[in-house]
């Protein structure tokens, strides 16, 4: 394989403003009763009409970051103002708090059981704030934001279903997400509480996540960052692992840190040489990091949005570092994600494939699938590439 950075950069492009985008453009936009659809089969068809807030809130944020970053096409932000309103009269409880999903026409179906939708309101809102100028949209922004603070250490409070003070355990996702989306709300955000939540947040992940031995990213471990020997506390997500460590890239790279850059590349490498499947090719879903077997019935698909989550962490490890593993890797995970993921017949991309890269499901959109992972990869592909272009 003998891949160009210009054409890859082109090709990243192309894909996202000619196929994706249009895809959804076309397909997703509820006119009638306000948001998106995302329930989308393989050629756009709606085939359910209920709407997943923090699916929701991704389109939002997509269409207002690309207004903000790529071209201020009033289009663009039409569709990103059409679902914050949306949002805005029906998203949240009198609390304050997101709900988890409503019905087409707003009214709540699952209570706000986690904090996942209040950290994608507040990344949704910040970006349509940026684009639209709307104070009012500020506002929703830091109120989900001060929701997600408060509610960190207890993601899913009176909703949690384990039994209090046997085995306490966080989760990953939690600091992991609140890095990148402190780094989105920076413009919102005074620079001691931007620097204070960034310091804090990059030291849970680097500090209690990561097993320096073996350079591994764990999903769950005691308060203390300590491991707990069960499923949950064996338990490997690599494109949670993979995709936090572009995160902290990204955050390293803006305080010009390059010893947190390659310490964040080495742990994508053990991750990939950890969790590639050398017969069949691709990335598992989830793995036992002692090898037993993985609590989860779906270990072992292959799904998009780590496939994506990789392209994404290996071009900006590449770009900043000129470590030759990422290169060798990248190409073998392009070469994997853009043959068995990529619709070329229908547009956008496949979510779901077995172990053995045939598609599993062939919706484009679901309850958890949405307007995110594929376009946001893309564009960040498109430029992390041309900044490779000599």
């Amino acid at each position: 394989m003998n891949y160009d950075f210009k054409e890859l950069a082109q090709l990243y492009k192309d894909t996202l403003l000619n196929d994706v985008l249009p895809f959804w453009e076309k397909n997703s936009i509820d006119w009638e009763q306000g948001g998106y659809f995302t329930c989308l089969d393989r050629a756009g068809k709606v085939y359910d009409t209920d709407k997943f807030i923090w699916l929701q809130n991704r389109q939002v944020w997509t269409f207002s970051m690309l207004y903000n970053r790529v071209e201020q096409r009033s289009d663009w932000l039409k569709i990103a103002g059409h679902g914050a309103s949306f949002l805005a009269e029906h998203g949240r409880d009198p609390q304050g708090n997101w709900y988890f999903s409503l019905d087409r026409s707003g009214q709540p179906l699952i209570q706000p059981y986690n904090i996942f939708s209040d950290c994608f309101a507040a990344m949704a809102f910040s970006q349509y704030a940026l684009a639209d100028g709307e104070a009012w949209a500020k506002d929703v922004a830091l109120q989900a934001y001060q929701n997600v603070l408060r509610r960190k250490d207890d993601p899913k409070g009176r909703y949690n279903k384990t039994y209090p003070g046997t085995r306490s355990l966080k989760s990953l996702a939690v600091p992991m997400i609140l890095a990148n989306l402190t780094l989105e709300m920076s413009w919102l955000l005074p620079s001691e509480e931007l620097d204070r939540v960034l310091d804090l947040t990059v030291q849970e992940v680097m500090n209690d996540f990561l097993d320096k031995e073996r350079g591994l990213m764990f999903e769950n471990v005691a308060p203390d960052g300590s491991h707990v020997d069960c499923f949950e506390g064996r338990s490997i997500n690599p494109g949670h692992g993979i995709e936090a460590m572009w995160f902290i890239m990204d955050i390293a790279n803006r305080r010009q840190d390059a010893v947190t850059i390659n310490q964040a590349v080495d742990v994508v490498l053990n991750i990939l040489n950890f969790a590639w499947d050398d017969e069949y090719g691709g990335i598992y879903y989830f793995m036992d990091a002692d090898g037993h077997p993985p609590q989860q019935l779906e270990w072992n698909q292959k799904l998009w949005w780590v496939h994506v989550e990789t392209l994404v962490a290996l071009a900006m490890g590449y770009r900043l570092t000129g470590r030759e593993e990422c290169w060798t890797w990248y190409q073998r995970v392009h070469e994997y994600t853009w043959t068995h993921f990529a619709d070329p017949e229908h547009g956008e991309w496949f979510g779901y494939l077995d172990r053995q890269g045939k598609v599993l499901l062939d919706l484009k959109g679901g309850k958890w699938k949405g307007c995110f992972h594929v376009p946001r990869a893309l564009l960040m592909c498109w430029r992390e590439f041309s900044g490779l272009v000599v």
